[in-house]
């Protein structure tokens, strides 16, 4: 897609060429003095067009940002604090002025408008005293107040499975998952939307299927529903995705048995041996396959863990001991992980993720991982708090107790703490 002003640069080109083309015709001297007249036009004409379009795409990035922003100001009850909650999302552009480049402003009807003014200097329309471009992104969100309803009443929802796909659901013999308020939502209206296999039992106090066909080959199945009002994605457009790091912390195969790894991106790493791995509080950017060998102990208090694409993962090889709790505050508070889901051909690419913690797993916070296949072959000697978003689902043999994550920062979650609010863009 190509922005107004990259069109304009582009016509005063090709306008450009043709007379340069015309003047072609004349086998004479003047072509020469013709032609060097003419190169300084097409030089800025052509700069031009690159300025224009670097400035366009870099508009559409800040917008992405700005939307989250708001969402998340939208969500924080406390008005004096949502400029703050605000700016967590947003980059440290300069205006070259005093003047705060971000403006939060609540409106009487409840909504947050944010605008986000900056000036993006130009590298060729400079020769013209055109030095750079002054963009303005704005952006209203609004947060609508839930009361009442089958969501709160059996058990809102804390697992949503957003494929509306064949078997989106498949439970398998073995698996027990046990709930108090942790409902399971599935969009899917395929047939079947999901299959359950004997042996299994999934006792929770909510689990409702948007289509009406399955198939149940024995097991238990507490409080199903089908031809539900199965609940959307309720994080779709909230988290702001961070800006690559130039190197990797970590890559390669370490040496050693016990790992402290400081925040920042680790770059296909494999974990040899049964080693011991800490990481420190603050954002982990996974890119490419992280492996943990079997015997190992992962503890990772106060981390966001983050995936750029949808071939980057944590892999562990069974046996693992896996304990992880989301920041409770700051720009990523109350996520534990989530990925990239800006670029519409990663989006279209779903790829299997596996949860193998097999010995002990306990995770706390928001899981976000709407591009994946996630397969849970997972045992819990304690209760995980947990609010999940992903692709499809299979259920093996495991012993999962879940229950809402309600801690974190109202930045990160989709309303208060207590889910008694929706968010959503207005404009």
């Amino acid at each position: 897609m190509i922005s107004g002003w990259a069109l304009i640069m582009l016509v005063f080109l090709n306008v450009a060429l043709a007379g340069v083309r015309r003047l072609g015709g004349d086998r004479g001297g003047n072509f020469a003095i013709a032609t060097a007249v003419m190169l300084p036009v097409l030089i800025v004409a052509g700069g031009g067009a690159v300025d224009a379009s670097s400035a366009y795409f870099e508009r559409s990035r800040i917008q992405g940002q700005l939307d989250a922003a708001v969402l998340a100001a939208a969500g924080e009850s406390d008005s004096a604090k949502r400029p703050a909650t605000a700016a967590g999302f947003m980059p440290a552009v300069s205006t070259g002025t005093s003047q705060n480049p971000l403006v939060v402003t609540n409106n009487s009807d409840g909504s947050v408008t944010g605008t986000y003014t900056y000036t993006m200097p130009n590298s060729f329309l400079g020769i013209v005293g055109i030095d750079n471009f002054k963009l303005v992104v704005t952006a209203t969100a609004m947060a609508t107040s839930k009361s009442g309803g089958e969501a709160v009443s059996d058990g809102a929802a804390c697992i949503h499975v957003l494929a509306n796909t064949s078997q989106a659901v498949l439970i398998n013999s073995g698996a027990n998952v046990k709930s108090e308020n942790c409902g399971v939502d599935v969009l899917s209206t395929s047939n079947p939307a999901f299959i359950m296999n004997a042996g299994a039992k999934i006792d929770t106090p909510r689990f409702c299927v948007k289509g009406t066909n399955y198939i149940k080959n024995g097991g238990t199945l507490t409080n199903l529903k089908t031809g539900c009002a199965a609940a959307p994605d309720p994080y779709a457009g909230r988290f702001a995705e961070p800006v690559l790091p130039a190197k990797c912390e970590t890559s390669g195969v370490p040496n050693g048995s016990t790992f402290t790894l400081k925040p920042g991106m680790h770059c296909d790493v494999t974990f040899n041996g049964s080693p011991t791995i800490t990481f420190a509080p603050g954002l982990h950017i996974i890119k490419g396959r992280m492996i943990i060998n079997s015997g190992a102990t992962v503890k990772a208090e106060g981390v966001t863990f983050y995936f750029p694409d949808v071939n980057s993962e944590i892999r562990a090889n069974g046996g693992l001991t896996f304990n992880a709790s989301a920041p409770t505050s700051g720009p990523y508070g109350g996520i534990l992980m989530y990925e990239a889901t800006s670029s519409a051909s990663n989006n279209s690419n779903k790829q299997q993720y596996i949860f193998n913690g097999s010995v002990s797993e306990t995770l706390s916070g928001i899981i976000y991982l709407p591009n994946r296949n996630v397969t849970y072959n997972s045992k819990t000697n304690q209760t995980s708090r947990i609010n999940m978003v992903v692709n499809t689902m299979i259920m093996n043999s495991s012993n999962w107790n879940i229950e809402p994550y309600e801690g974190g920062s109202s930045s990160s979650q989709p309303g208060s703490a207590s889910g008694s609010s929706a968010v959503r863009l207005i404009n």
